[in-house]
């Protein structure tokens, strides 16, 4: 438990984490009745970067850049050549590759589908945090 609730960092980290997966998770279950996928995109990225910001924080990836940089501090939690990071990368790609082509949907359908690249790109780096975090 010390993993997820350990400190103020982890335990907000944690929450936000469950709650952006929920919202997913609300999204796709009711996804016949949402009208408005642009908004719902939206509020995915804002969120899901506040998420990802907290999570580089709680895994220390700012002290793993500086001291893959000057080397004058402890790494964080993964070296910055690894499998977490990379795929962490590809899932940001995902996110910003439909952050820019929602706006540019003409169709509500395309939208959601843009939704779904979004989400699939959030699940993506959080699964593989995640399970990194429990190996390492």
């Amino acid at each position: 438990m010390k993993l997820y609730f350990g400190n103020a960092v982890t335990t907000a980290t944690t929450l936000m984490i469950l709650a952006l997966l929920g919202y997913i998770g609300f999204s796709v279950w009711n996804r016949g009745n949402i009208a408005c996928w642009g908004r719902r995109t939206l509020l995915l990225l804002v969120f899901g970067l506040v998420v990802c910001c907290f999570a580089a924080a709680r895994d220390g990836l700012d002290k793993t850049i500086q001291h893959a940089i000057d080397g004058s501090c402890t790494p964080g939690l993964f070296p910055l050549i690894s499998v977490p990071t990379i795929v962490g990368c590809v899932g940001a790609l995902l996110i910003i590759i439909a952050a820019i082509a929602t706006p540019i949907a003409k169709t509500q359908k395309m939208r959601e589908i843009w939704f779904y690249v979004m989400s699939s790109g959030a699940v993506l780096k959080i699964v593989t945090m995640e399970i990194a975090r429990i190996i390492f």
